[in-house]
């Protein structure tokens, strides 16, 4: 695999940064001692310029070519997750109730692998943006730094990013132009009925029931109102109710995630989840209240950016590795903020075998750090040649 050489000479170096980074996980916006790190690297690396504070501790770095050209942005995610990790690692998290469960200190380490290269090399012109993003995991942190302006402030005319797959052969890269990842809302019901004695239901309004009969009725939506070839997932999660084995409670909630590709099939599946939660209150008696979370949209990847962006894959891990027109995904990224922002596109590098995401005993394949960071390098000096 053709690891640009200066790259494949800071594996060591990178692999430190990677494990000082999952022993020191951080949720969300609260990416402060996350944040100071990087900005302590970004120093050592020599870059031009360092913007702090976007979206509460994100990070805009700035590396500058040969001559005049455009911008082009590369973005990694830095916040981790609300896990207890069973890795037993060495490097395994210090923090209670926290981990890298998702491999974005990886993803970091990928970025600050390819920004050494660049400041180094300086081999394009234009610029390169760096954007160290919190707050993917819970919060839409792509959407600040989108809202906070950081394309327009920066001049950003396309922007990429990766995210590793664990359990796909190692160094393979997939996308697809199009929607790539799906949508993700969230809705909470909470129903309120009239509690009382298990032996007297006739004198109370049961919640239960009510619950039982919603969650049964929105699994139709999907076979019954959306169109068979428009992807839709509708998932219960969660249901809570109840004290006692003999008393009908007050009240009780679900709660369900919701994933789509178009905007026509979101707006349906809220609507008739509305009408259906609604519908079934009324049947039977209780009081509902919906809490229906617009959460992040599709990530739509651009036609012709997907397909260069593929073509730089290919170069780094070689034709066979690279599928350019790979499924699409009912998971949720807040970069499709920042594609709806920029022309762009999104990739998925894997990492061999292991853990999935979001699993306790996750850890990121650090041999991958380096392929991630050829392919961010050569996607630069691809992009923006100096001849």
């Amino acid at each position: 695999m053709p690891v640009l050489n200066r790259i494949a000479s800071y594996a060591e170096e990178m692999k430190g940064w990677r494990r000082y980074l999952h022993q020191h996980p951080e949720l969300a916006f609260d990416c402060h001692r996350t944040a100071a790190w990087i900005v302590e690297r970004l120093r050592e690396i020599g870059v031009d310029e360092i913007h702090e504070g976007i979206a509460k501790t994100g990070i805009v770095a700035l590396i500058k070519g040969q001559g005049e050209g455009p911008v082009i942005g590369l973005r990694a995610d830095m916040d981790a997750l609300p896990i207890e990790e069973l890795t037993g690692a060495p490097h395994a998290s210090t923090e209670k109730g926290k981990m890298h469960a998702c491999g974005h200190d990886g993803h970091v380490t990928m970025l600050l692998g390819a920004a050494k290269y660049l400041a180094e090399t300086r081999n394009f012109r234009g610029t390169v943006a760096l954007i160290f993003q919190p707050a993917e995991e819970d919060g839409g942190g792509g959407q600040v730094m989108v809202q906070e302006g950081v394309m327009d402030r920066f001049g950003i005319g396309q922007v990429y990013g990766i995210h590793n797959a664990p359990n796909v052969p190692f160094g393979h890269f997939h996308t697809t132009p199009g929607p790539l990842m799906a949508s993700v809302d969230t809705a909470t019901v909470k129903v309120t009925g009239k509690g009382g004695h298990g032996a007297t239901p006739h004198e109370c309004v049961d919640p239960v029931v009510a619950i039982v009969g919603m969650v049964q009725a929105v699994q139709t939506i999907i076979p019954r109102n959306v169109y068979a070839m428009d992807e839709a997932v509708i998932s219960v999660t969660m249901i809570h109710t109840g004290t006692a084995n003999n008393i009908i409670p007050e009240d009780g909630f679900f709660c369900a995630t919701i994933r789509s590709f178009k905007p026509d099939v979101r707006a349906l599946l809220k609507k008739r989840f509305h009408e259906i939660v609604e519908g079934h209150a009324a049947a039977y008696g209780v009081r509902a209240e919906i809490h229906y979370d617009w959460g992040y949209p599709a990530t739509i990847n651009h036609e012709d950016e997907t397909e260069f962006a593929a073509e730089v894959a290919r170069e780094v891990s070689g034709a066979d590795a690279v599928d350019a027109r790979a499924g699409r995904e009912m998971g949720s990224e807040d970069f499709s903020y920042m594609l709806e922002a920029r022309p762009g596109a999104y990739l998925f590098l894997g990492t061999g075998p292991g853990a999935g995401l979001h699993h306790p005993a996750y850890d990121f394949n650090d041999e991958a750090a380096p392929v991630g960071a050829s392919f961010f390098a050569r996607l630069v000096e691809r992009a923006q040649p100096l001849t």
